[in-house]
């Protein structure tokens, strides 16, 4: 089958982390491939323009890290080499969710901190490193070329002359991103699709630090807003260059402040104190970077009734979640597994491009669900009320939750789920079930499970500390009995 495939033409729009994914599998698969870029592309650390929230936390999930080595073995080492972090899960990461914080234990699932730029970066290194992939920069994708039933290409702007021309295809991936004009290309064509939005109105503030020496090891920090709560959270991410980027963020009507002062203060009164506490001993490097997330928005492709052939969607352009979540890039990396297996097992016959969409879909579902569903909890939140099956699936959610705060097992549960290794639906196995279900028989902690020598370093290099645990090492803490 690699035979017949082997010749084709493909386009791929964006070259973002989904662009650069699909383009690499694409030229093994298909053959040449240009990748056409609206931006142009540096070598250095600054974001590219079209992205403004790459200056913000991102994380590659296990799952993800996966599906990427698996797509370009040796990435992973490369990205350890320039000074990302693999962080172990639960035991390199400070969890605190709306029912305590997490217990930690040795590691069951792992993300990898970097920025989103140095990640996009070495990939594009690698990506590019194939004679068959063509980069074209600083170009505006304005339009598809074919018909309903087949696209036939692309109209290609340059942003310099704006001299306009088609790109011939015989396979067109749009992975242009949240922004996509894909719905108006579609409409053109007499075609449509149905879109679900879920609102929570996340807005972030980030700034970079320089950690002082004695906690420069220190684990990685989540703090989930509590949908009862005033919906604040941040995250503190160990990312290449020795630095931290911390980023903290509200939901509707609880947005942190874009200025130093404000943001050092919100930063103290998240449901726990212990990242402010952090910041002040360490170094702020530049300035607070605010930024207002697009809703979780979800296009219903696999719904058009004629999709048309040569043609696919992926990455944000299919649906974006809500980044407190950290799924975004994860998926991107799923779904380019996903198109090289769909093309492997059904080669260039009728209906490839439906069957790489269905696909793509399902690698989308449980991120949706857990970011949609999640924020509909919080009061401000705009989008469809949560019918009754919803509102049981929430409330066992919760229990979960609660859960994973006392029991290890739920825990290792909950993290394999969440970083999409297992489907959601694991959840629901017996065991854990009952797990879940049973009456717990300690409370969570009320205080971080650090370690005494994490406690020590704090206490070395914070000498204000508020609120620390003074307790024994997690594989011994002593716990209050519940009730």
């Amino acid at each position: 089958m690699a035979e017949v495939l082997s010749s084709r033409r493909v386009v791929v729009l964006g070259a973002g982390v989904a662009g650069l994914l699909a383009a690499s599998v694409l030229a093994r698969e298909l053959g040449q491939v240009t990748l056409v870029e609206r931006d142009r592309l540096g070598r250095g650390c600054t974001p590219r323009k079209g992205v403004p929230q790459a200056r913000h936390a991102h994380l590659l999930l296990g799952s993800g890290a996966r599906a990427v080595e698996d797509l370009l073995p040796g990435t992973l080492n490369a990205l350890l080499a320039g000074g990302a972090r693999s962080i172990g899960m639960p035991d390199q990461i400070l969890t605190l969710t709306p029912q305590g914080w997490m217990p930690r234990f040795a590691q069951v699932q792992f993300l990898i901190g970097c920025s989103r730029t140095f990640l996009e970066n070495t990939l594009r290194d690698r990506v590019l490193r194939d004679a068959r992939i063509t980069l074209v920069e600083n170009a505006d994708v304005i339009g598809l070329t074919g018909d309903a039933r087949r696209i036939g290409g692309a109209l290609v702007r340059d942003r310099s002359t704006g001299e306009t021309a088609p790109v011939e295809a015989d396979f067109v991936v749009d992975a242009t991103g949240a922004s996509s004009d894909v719905p108006h290309w579609l409409e053109a064509l007499g075609l449509a699709a149905d879109e679900d939005i879920v609102d929570s109105g996340v807005g972030y503030a980030t700034r970079l630090y320089r950690p002082c020496p004695q906690l420069r090891e220190f684990p990685a920090i989540c703090i989930q807003p509590d949908p009862n709560g005033a919906g604040h959270g941040g995250v503190l991410l160990p990312i290449e260059g020795g630095r931290w980027m911390v980023s903290v963020a509200g939901m509707r009507g609880y947005h942190p402040p874009a200025d130093n002062a404000g943001y050092v203060e919100f930063a103290g009164k998240l449901r726990h104190s212990l990242i402010g506490e952090l910041l002040a001993s360490a170094k702020p490097l530049g300035g607070v970077r605010g930024f207002r997330t697009p809703p979780n928005r979800r296009r219903r492709f696999e719904r058009v009734p004629h999709w048309p052939e040569g043609f696919v969607v992926l990455g944000d352009a299919v649906a974006t979640y809500n980044p407190l979540y950290g799924h975004g890039m994860s998926v991107a990396a799923l779904q380019a597994v996903a198109l090289r297996e769909t093309l492997r097992a059904h080669g260039d016959h009728a209906g490839l491009a439906r069957r790489v969409q269905r696909a793509v879909v399902r690698t989308v579902e449980d991120a949706w669900t857990l970011a949609s569903e999640q924020d509909t909890r919080y009061e401000r939140t705009i989008g469809p009320k949560p019918g009754l099956l919803k509102k049981v699936g929430s409330r066992y959610a919760e229990q979960v939750g609660k859960a994973a705060a006392v029991r290890p097992e739920v825990t290792a549960a909950l993290l394999d789920a969440y970083t999409l290794n297992t489907p959601l639906s694991s959840l629901l196995r017996p065991r854990t079930a009952l797990a879940v279900l049973l009456r717990p028989r300690y409370q969570p902690d009320n205080a971080p499970p650090l370690t005494r020598p994490e406690l020590a370093s704090l206490r070395l290099a914070s000498p204000r500390v508020l609120g620390a645990d003074t307790g024994m090492n997690p594989t011994g803490r002593e716990r209050k009995p519940d009730g």
